[in-house]
């Protein structure tokens, strides 16, 4: 299944559908709960949450930590230690997995992949030709809101990484 989703969902500080391909709205994203922590909230439908998505203050890296609607921990989100080779991050999940995102994530064009190599999701802005959106593509059998929100954390860290370098350069 693919979803669009809104680039810069932080910034924008109010609530958006996230749309699948047949144009439902199975997703929304709550910003403005949330957004003096730098932090949403993913929900269904019906307005039950699914996910908090919140950045962790104090945290070496840029670590971001999403949450179930339970409150526990279900994954952290981070850039791995520099790599020569090409930028990655990581996702640690609250059952030991590792997954680790590959990809260009300035293009939005990145892959998802668990540690035997299995793809479980993929971002690309080229699906939907819609401004400042890209889509997010899920495998089948694993969490729709879980992967979307990996999507938003990398994205949010990618981008504040950006500005930071632009802020460095003037």
């Amino acid at each position: 299944m693919r979803y669009l989703v809104r680039e810069r969902i932080f910034s924008i500080g109010n609530d958006f559908w996230i749309e699948d391909e047949q144009r439902n709205r199975p997703f929304y994203v709550d910003g403005k709960a949330l957004s003096l922590r730098e932090a949403c909230e993913l929900r269904d439908a019906n307005g039950n949450l699914l996910t908090r998505i919140h950045k962790k203050l104090l945290a070496i890296r840029d670590t971001m930590t999403i949450e179930g609607a339970d409150g526990q921990d279900l994954a952290k989100v981070r850039p791995a230690f520099f790599s020569p080779i090409r930028h990655r991050y990581e996702v640690d999940l609250a059952d030991g997995q590792r997954l680790e995102a590959l990809g260009s994530f300035t293009d939005k064009n990145w892959e998802l992949t668990s540690a035997d190599g299995q793809v479980v999701g993929r971002v690309s802005r080229h699906w939907f030709r819609i401004r400042d959106t890209y889509g997010v593509e899920v495998a089948p059998g694993v969490s729709d809101p879980l992967v979307i929100s990996i999507a938003v954390c990398i994205d949010h860290i990618h981008e504040d990484k950006v500005r930071e370098h632009e802020q460095h350069d003037h």
